[in-house]
């Protein structure tokens, strides 16, 4: 895991610590006056639950995060805090615990209490636990890429030379098994989003087990989306600045609605196929013919092409084995647009993605069907934006295209950096990736063909 990643990490931790020593630490919320024999005066006795708690164990990495907080089990199940006053108020608490997690109640036996069919995480079961009362989220979300991964899982299946992502479950057990462990970890229930840290931030109860209508973004958002998403938000990387709609106290959700992150019950091929997904037009209109850089590049450049900072980029994951062994890096990437029958620009900003031919090498397939299926790049979206960036904002007197137009200057060309040409990929991509490298596709007058 490298320093990005522990920053990050680092600070989703603050909040933990801020939650941690405020005035409803442990210490001052122990129920000792119920007796431990049952599910709540068990799990509202901090001192009870230190005894009986098993020794920590690492539960795993948190995917392309890298390795995931430290959470002692007998904090990630207690339930005390402001928050667990709110979720008595709640109309989840009128349900026996029980009623979700099954068990059994009034003992105070650890192993009888969580005995049967007990379930920690009953978002897991949605259709059985969860859709009785909330019968059309549960029948949205089951195919949403939130829960199914399905741009992951089309990629993993049609480079194994199936059709697409509905033929997962014919790869081999064990690429199945792999796929679930290294590259599924932060794949969310409900739960994971609306009552407990996910896997990625160290799981267990974020809040008193108070429901969350609208995730932390903090986290929930960024404990999974962080290396991509929450770092360029923050304004991580050196020589960068948090996102314009950050510093303006947007959050993920201001963005991204209900309707997009549920889904609608249709499976997409990406997430850039959802029918609900944000425009800048959605806020930004009548822009088109704002200025003559709208006007020149409308349907040329996606807006992120002129308006993101850098940005992360990793490759050649070897999951089981040596991981991603071209680690994160701060790009910036102009090719042609991988996905034109979903998007209409001819060029877009791309982020090297870590698919590589032995992904599964451990998990019993040396090398891929298909690779080719895929360029190694994909359409890519960051959230770092700027009104004015490296690209948009040029010396006085100087054209308007002096930072991103390739420019030949004492016979070498400027600004080449921005392109992804085939001279930029490694032996292994250039078959995969060839087609949208810029390679003979720009200007004639750039003379860089």
């Amino acid at each position: 895991m490298n320093k990005i990643h522990l920053f990050i990490i680092a600070l989703a931790s603050v909040s933990l610590f801020i939650f941690s020593c405020s005035d409803d630490s442990p210490s001052d919320n122990n129920n000792n006056n119920e007796s431990v024999a049952s599910c709540e005066g068990c799990h509202t006795n901090y001192a009870h639950l230190k005894a009986v708690a098993k020794p920590y164990e690492d539960p795993g990495g948190g995917g392309c995060g890298g390795d995931v907080p430290h959470v002692e089990i007998y904090d990630a199940v207690y339930l005390g805090g402001s928050g667990f006053e709110e979720y008595k108020k709640s109309e989840h608490y009128k349900l026996d615990c029980i009623a979700c997690h099954n068990g059994v109640d009034k003992t105070d036996d650890k192993a009888v209490a969580h005995s049967g069919n007990f379930i920690a995480k009953p978002s897991q079961h949605a259709e059985e636990k969860c859709a009785t009362c909330h019968a059309d989220i549960v029948a949205s979300t089951k195919n949403s890429l939130h829960e199914q991964g399905w741009g992951q899982k089309r990629k993993v299946t049609m480079r194994s030379g199936l059709s697409g992502p509905q033929e997962f479950t014919k790869l081999s057990f064990d690429m199945q098994q792999g796929y679930g462990k290294n590259c599924a970890t932060c794949h969310a229930t409900c739960g994971d989003c609306h009552v407990n840290r996910p896997h990625a931030s160290g799981g267990g109860l974020l809040n008193g087990h108070n429901f969350s209508k609208e995730p932390d973004m903090l986290n929930t958002c960024i404990a999974c989306h962080k290396t991509r998403g929450g770092h360029a938000f923050l304004g991580v990387a050196p020589g960068t600045k948090p996102d314009v709609h950050q510093t303006k106290g947007m959050t993920c959700t201001s963005c991204h609605s209900q309707q997009e992150i549920h889904g609608d019950g249709t499976i997409v091929e990406h997430r850039y196929a959802y029918s609900q997904l944000p425009e800048c037009t959605d806020c930004h209109t009548g822009i088109q013919n704002k200025n003559m850089y709208h006007t020149l590049h409308w349907d040329t450049f996606n807006c992120q092409s002129c308006h993101s900072q850098k940005y992360n980029s990793c490759g050649s994951c070897h999951v089981g084995g040596e991981g991603v062994r071209i680690t994160s890096y701060q790009d910036f990437k102009i090719a042609m647009n991988p996905i034109p029958g979903t998007k209409p620009y001819k060029f877009a900003l791309v982020r090297r993605t870590p698919g590589a031919p032995d992904t599964f090498e451990k998990f019993g397939t040396p090398n891929y069907s298909n690779f080719e299926a895929f360029p190694t790049y994909n359409y890519t979206t960051p959230h770092n934006i700027l009104r004015w960036t490296e690209v948009t904002q040029v010396a006085s007197g100087k054209h308007c295209g002096d930072n991103c137009h390739i420019v030949k200057e004492n016979g070498k060309f400027r600004n080449k950096k921005l392109y992804l040409f085939e001279e930029d990929l490694l032996n292994w991509e250039v078959k995969a990736t060839k087609p949208i490298t810029v390679d003979g596709k720009l200007p004639a007058k750039w003379e860089v063909q």
